[in-house]
């Protein structure tokens, strides 16, 4: 796991300066080493890599990067872990290859050298890489298949010379003197939207990330050649009841994934998810396993006594720590400076990833992506029965059903004040609006704010999104659940949405942030395919339960842990708004020149604020946190519109 950086283009001393630069910027990356290598010349031209190692597979200085093939003058700058690497090599060998060490970089150097482009169908892991080709003075860039490793790129003018800039993070790109400052204001509003900026568009005008599952080819002018898609989500026509295919996917991944030369942790929440990695990780380890949870004083917060119990059935060394208000507080600036993008989510895994890299462990495995692949949210249920009412009253004009849910509303919440609720019952005319559209019912059901507030917390609202994303993914997203079931779909809103542009990211960078690998064994792409060839009844049902991955991951776990009602990995800030982190979000938000230079409108932003403290009805803390992480990260990141 590491931090890339690079240049395609001219080279010149201020162009290798820039390069350089970046990769220092991302040392927290990779604290184990650091490479730099540039190509030979062509009429001035080429390649300019850099790397910052945080080094958990093959620990030698011979496995450093940038990586070199003798034979054919490739180099390669990666990130991240190819989890099958030990298998790709051996079969790489029986063609005839040799190797000088025992990292999974060579494997992928020689994999490019031997299969070229289709190197990366036969990839099994997290990656995001960029690849010299000698022979044909062009750059190749790919990111794995789910999107858990993030490369961010721009194209851009620098000392009179058109480059290909990219990195693993898209401060270092701004900070790198090829970016503008500047907000996208089309990413501003997708942001208010979601809580989060849906891509390609990043918040920062011009930089762009690779979507997730992508190939990409660079011409050695900097100029992009292609960007085609290698994986998509599987759509299955014909579905199979057999889950023995699903069941071995999952204890391969679970074994494949604690492949490693430095210690490896699991995080450990008490729930299925966090539940069945642990179990399937202990089953296929000889060891005993070691597993973290984070404990709160306050106690409609804390799960440490079910992660202790599931943890004491598995033989687990187990450990819990404590963070309380105080800790919290201490290292709030740290936690909201570890953000590559504003996030309203990003933070949880910051506190957790730096208390178990702190306890010594430099990999951890995650329970992510339970809840979107079998099931578990409310979305499941909810969002096929707004699905249907919308489509009902879809024949009624927009005023009318406009109308209907305000009065709907004020039925549910008689006295609601200056700000309406932002959330169910708030949302009602907007749900009945989507007419029925799958997608549209989904992202305005999880949207933060009302389509009304949502206007008015933007000092200008035209940016041509279709509900809170760009069209063109929305587009894409839609088209990818063609053929789908209902139950389907929602499952690939939530893979594609909340955790591939969401919760992916935000974990990569507070995680990398203290030097931590997070793994994600059920988002192991094999255990994706396997999971969507199965019908939907099997899959699902019941729905909320997850009950096919208690029955595959964990039949030896007493059942007794999971009864009970859910609740995700949330840290007490709707407590701690109201009291110790009061101040600096009042501060913020009545930074009348901050809220301009974003683009908001204070008075909408206060107005919002003063029904929060004083207890108003849908008016949840993540909606206030949501603009208190965006004034923030543009202030300590100085940039605006």
């Amino acid at each position: 796991m590491c931090g890339i950086a690079g240049a395609i283009g001219a080279i010149t001393p201020a162009a290798i300066k820039t390069v350089q630069k970046m990769s220092t910027l991302q040392a927290h990356r990779g604290p184990d080493g650091a490479g730099f290598w540039q190509s030979e010349p062509q009429s001035g031209l080429g390649s300019m890599l850099a790397h910052r190692r945080l080094a958990i597979i093959d620990l030698s200085p011979t496995a450093n990067q940038p990586m070199l093939d003798s034979s054919t003058g490739n180099a390669i700058v990666f990130n991240g872990e190819i989890y099958n690497y030990a298998s790709l090599r051996q079969e790489l060998k029986n063609q005839g290859a040799s190797f000088k060490t025992d990292s999974d970089t060579e494997v992928i150097l020689v994999a490019y050298r031997i299969w070229g482009r289709d190197f990366v169908n036969r990839l099994r892991g997290i990656f995001a890489l960029a690849i010299w080709d000698n022979s044909r003075n062009i750059t190749v860039c790919a990111r794995d298949q789910l999107g858990v490793k993030p490369l961010y790129y721009v194209q851009s003018k620098f000392t009179d010379s058109q480059h290909f800039i990219f990195a693993s993070e898209l401060r270092a790109l701004l900070h790198s003197g090829f970016v503008q400052r500047k907000l996208n204001a089309k990413s501003v509003s997708s942001y208010i939207w979601n809580g989060f900026v849906t891509g390609p568009d990043t918040i920062i005008e011009g930089i762009q990330l690779l979507p997730a599952g992508c190939i990409l080819e660079v011409d050695v002018k900097g100029e992009i050649i292609s960007l085609e898609k290698y994986w998509t989500l599987p759509s299955c026509s014909k579905h199979s009841n057999d889950v023995e295919p699903l069941k071995t996917a999952l204890y391969e991944s679970a074994k494949l994934q604690q492949v490693s030369d430095v210690p490896v942790g699991v995080f450990l929440s008490g729930g299925i998810d966090s539940s069945a990695v642990a179990n399937m990780a202990a089953i296929t380890n000889e060891n005993p396993i070691q597993t973290f949870n984070i404990a709160f004083d306050e106690s409609e917060f804390d799960e440490s006594i079910y992660a202790k119990h599931v943890a004491t059935e598995l033989g687990a060394i187990h450990h819990e720590i404590r963070l309380t208000e105080n800790d919290f507080g201490s290292d709030i600036d740290n936690a909201l400076n570890s953000l590559d993008q504003p996030t309203f989510d990003g933070i949880n895994t910051y506190f957790v990833s730096k208390a178990v890299r702190e306890a010594g462990i430099t990999v951890a495995l995650a329970g992510t992506g339970g809840d979107e692949l079998f099931g578990g949210y409310k979305s499941f249920s909810d969002i096929p029965l707004a699905a249907a009412w919308s489509k009902r009253f879809g024949f009624l004009p927009d005023p009318v059903l406009r109308s209907a849910g305000k009065i709907a509303t004020r039925l549910k919440y008689p006295q609601f004040g200056e700000v309406p609720p932002q959330q169910r019952w708030g949302k009602l005319g907007d749900v009945l609006r989507a007419r029925g559209d799958f997608f549209g019912t989904y992202q305005t059901s999880y949207g933060l704010f009302t389509a009304d507030y949502h206007g008015l917390l933007l000092a200008s609202e035209d940016h041509n999104l279709a509900y809170g994303v760009n069209p063109l993914l929305a587009e894409e997203i839609k088209s990818s659940i063609s053929g789908m079931s209902q139950m389907e779909a929602i499952s690939a809103f939530e893979l594609s949405m909340f955790l591939g542009q969401r919760l992916l990211r935000d974990t990569d960078s507070a995680s990398m942030a203290v030097s931590l690998e997070v793994r994600v064994p059920l988002l192991d792409h094999v255990v994706v395919e396997e999971a969507f060839k199965l019908s939907p009844r099997r899959r699902f049902d019941p729905l909320g339960k997850k009950k096919l991955l208690r029955e595959l991951a964990t039949p030896n776990i007493d059942p007794a842990h999971f009864e009970r009602k859910k609740s995700g990995f949330v840290i007490p800030i709707e407590i701690w708004s109201k009291s110790s982190l009061k101040s600096v979000i009042e501060e913020t938000f009545k930074d009348q020149e901050l809220t301009r230079s974003v683009g908001l409108n204070q008075d909408a932003i206060l107005n919002l604020y003063h029904a929060f403290q004083a207890g108003t009805p849908g008016i949840y803390w993540s909606r206030i946190w949501a603009i208190f992480v965006l004034l923030h990260w543009c202030r300590h990141n100085k940039v605006g519109l």
